[in-house]
């Protein structure tokens, strides 16, 4: 082999908008509100092999706004990537996957969202940045948090 198949590679293949629905249930009445809307967003990122090297990388936002107990809209886009990543050492694949991708693909679906809901008749909605390595962490806590509350349970029911 020579040295350069050993150097760490990392490609964006594609961005692309996977899913993206809109629904304004209570329409065209809640035109007439004046009240401004509270809203509601939430947000999960996943990761998945596609084939030797090559991921796929999406980060879902779903964005809900209300006036008093309304929904003026429910968004939610699904936004994806494909990336080249090899040679990467696994303790760093996994971070790579879960910051580094979805620093990448979130911009584009943050644009894609505000562009419905401004489409849709509303006031567009800015989603704020995101910290993608603070949410990891958040995940990775959560996951430890699960196995250690899950782990003295299974011991109990095996006596």
């Amino acid at each position: 082999m020579s040295d350069e198949n050993l150097q760490p590679v990392f490609q964006i293949q594609r961005v692309y908008l996977k899913d993206m629905s809109l629904e304004q249930p209570n329409s065209p009445a809640i035109f007439l509100e004046q009240e401004a809307p509270t809203i509601e967003v939430a947000l999960d990122v996943g990761a998945e092999p596609l084939a030797e090297g090559i991921f796929e990388s999406t980060v879902t936002i779903t964005v809900t706004a209300k006036i008093k107990d309304k929904v003026a809209f429910l968004v939610e886009g699904k936004q994806g990537g494909i990336f080249e990543a090899r040679n990467i050492p696994a303790e760093q694949l996994d971070p790579l996957l879960g910051i580094g991708c979805p620093n990448i693909v979130y911009p584009y679906l943050r644009a894609n969202i505000a562009d419905v809901i401004t489409r849709a008749g509303f006031p567009p909605v800015h989603l704020a940045e995101i910290n993608f390595e603070v949410f990891y962490q958040q995940r990775l806590q959560a996951v430890a948090d699960a196995a250690k509350a899950a782990a003295p349970a299974d011991g109990a029911a095996t006596h």
